[in-house]
């Protein structure tokens, strides 16, 4: 596949990305007006509206414009957000009335409260509405950033799978989870192997496992330190789940932990505080009944649907994850909420975007299970909730679904058929795994039977090698691309080099 080129636009982003960059440590309070060190964001795009993120370095007013033209000529002003410590000096708005399926290009500037005059630089952003008629659509998606001690060493470029993705410029990323590693704590200096040393960029919140709100805000603004991710945040939206690493490592709403680490064992405390952090630090819809809710769908036209699926908010403890009359898992709102939407979506793709793979056994100590597959034989424990939805998709037929996912750190491409399960109530499909986009690299996995997966391909250390650096090369995301005269879908499986590991393209199915 030709590899893409940066248009000037995005090239001059970038630059100014990185300059910013090289100023960060330098900037203070006392300076006379705001700063954003962390850059800006869109998110969660839709036909008319998307949001818009941003941060500032003290107490201020965030004033947005958009337009369709570079030029900024004849901006459209959006009403001012104060922004301040209830909100870790973030702003975050619904930006609408938009025109569909058009270029949006935006500028944010930060004025103090205490000063008028005082106003920062302004950053300037871009994304395209979703449209409302057939067009090609192209997606990129992976998960896992800064985990496992590896953070951002600008000598080494940083964060550069950000950069390649960029290159692809795509309609926006979905980020399957671990958006951060609360419960990762950085050195400042790691020796490699190869007698090399890894030298991260450390600030207070990366010291220590996070606890507090602040901590766990400052985990999201570590990341968009890095150049790499800022140019790319504000060039492409952002669709964003979470999975364990928000909180703390294999978490369950119940757990007490055991680890001298944290001084606060409550786990339901702590992912309070990393919900409210996860949602304040990034452009994500909230639902007013539900304002933690991270399931929901996003609308891309007639070619698209997506439904983001949240496996760690309504479970219950690991454990063996053997029970016949089924555990708790997705919750029962969530699962009617997920037939519901499949039933009435009309789009020609359906991916579910899910946090954890589903044939790929994931253990949490030496008998519990992190994930819902626990070892061959029929659906038992968290499994049941998905041989329920898998049995509703059949018995609605509904056609063209895709599973989409990541937190396993290496990429694999898996095709499920009953013709190989034990649970057979099912029609036969694809599920896609990708990352780390910054973080150890792992694999392989175990696999169980229950839903007859077959690896198609799969790209992962060799045997005895684990938590590979970053500098290793085997970080992965996958590229999407539908095709709107077809409407078939192109899935490439990516290396941070841009290498094409392997892809295939699915033809639809009428339904």
């Amino acid at each position: 596949m030709a590899r893409m080129i940066l248009s000037r636009r995005q090239a001059l982003a970038a630059g100014a990305a990185a300059s910013a960059m090289l100023a960060a440590p330098s900037l203070s309070r006392a300076q006379s007006r705001p700063v954003m060190a962390h850059g800006i964001m869109s998110g969660d795009v839709a036909h008319d509206s998307a949001m818009i993120w941003a941060h500032a370095d003290r107490e201020a007013r965030m004033l947005v414009e958009w337009a369709t033209t570079e030029s900024m000529t004849d901006a459209t002003r959006m009403p001012a957000l104060n922004v301040g410590p209830a909100t870790g000096q973030t702003g975050k708005f619904l930006m609408n009335g938009l025109p569909s399926d058009q270029e949006i290009f935006y500028r944010v500037r930060m004025e103090d409260l205490s000063d008028p005059t005082a106003i920062s630089e302004p950053l300037t952003g871009h994304f395209r509405t979703a449209p409302t008629g057939l067009r090609d659509i192209r997606f990129v998606w992976s998960g896992d950033t800064a985990g496992q001690g590896w953070g951002i060493d600008r000598d080494r470029g940083g964060m550069r799978t950000y950069a390649t993705m960029l290159q692809h410029q795509p309609d926006f990323m979905i980020h399957s989870g671990d958006t951060v590693y609360a419960d990762g704590p950085m050195e400042e200096e790691v020796l490699l192997e190869d007698g090399s040393t890894w030298r991260n960029l450390v600030t207070p919140s990366k010291r220590k496992v996070a606890e507090t709100l602040d901590e766990f805000r400052g985990q999201h603004l570590y990341n968009y330190l890095d150049a790499n991710v800022r140019a790319f945040n504000a060039e492409v939206p952002i669709l964003a789940q979470w999975d364990d690493h928000e909180v703390t490592n294999n978490w369950y709403p119940a757990e007490i932990l055991e680890d001298d680490r944290y001084t606060e064992k409550n786990v339901a405390l702590l992912a309070a505080r990393g919900a409210r952090a996860f949602h304040e630090m990034l452009p994500t819809r909230q639902h007013l009944v539900e304002p933690a809710r991270v399931y929901r769908k996003v609308a891309y036209g007639p070619l698209l649907d997506i439904f983001f699926l949240d496996m760690r908010s309504y479970r219950g403890d690991n454990s063996p994850n053997r029970q016949e009359g089924g555990a708790p898992f997705l919750g029962a709102e969530q699962l009617a909420w997920l037939k519901r939407e499949l039933a009435g979506s009309r789009a020609t793709w359906k991916v579910l975007a899910s946090d954890m793979p589903i044939g790929m056994m994931v253990r949490d100590g030496e008998n519990n299970f992190e994930n819902m597959a626990n070892g061959d034989g029929p659906p038992l424990g968290r499994e049941q909730d998905i041989a329920e939805i898998l049995s509703f998709i059949r018995a609605a037929d509904i056609g063209n679904t895709v599973w989409l996912t990541a937190d396993v750190h290496y990429t694999a491409a898996h095709h499920y058929s009953p013709e190989r399960a034990v649970f057979q109530d099912f029609q036969p499909f694809w599920e896609f795994v990708s990352g780390p986009l910054h973080s150890g690299t792992f694999g392989p996995s175990e696999y169980d039977n229950t839903f007859g997966p077959e690896v198609r391909f799969a790209k992962h250390p060799q045997e005895g090698q684990a938590n590979l650096p970053p500098s290793e090369g085997l970080q992965f995301f996958g590229l999407v691309d539908i095709n709107a005269a077809t409407r078939e879908m192109t899935v490439r499986l990516m290396d941070a080099g841009d290498t094409e590991l392997w892809s295939t393209t699915l033809a639809p199915r009428s339904v």
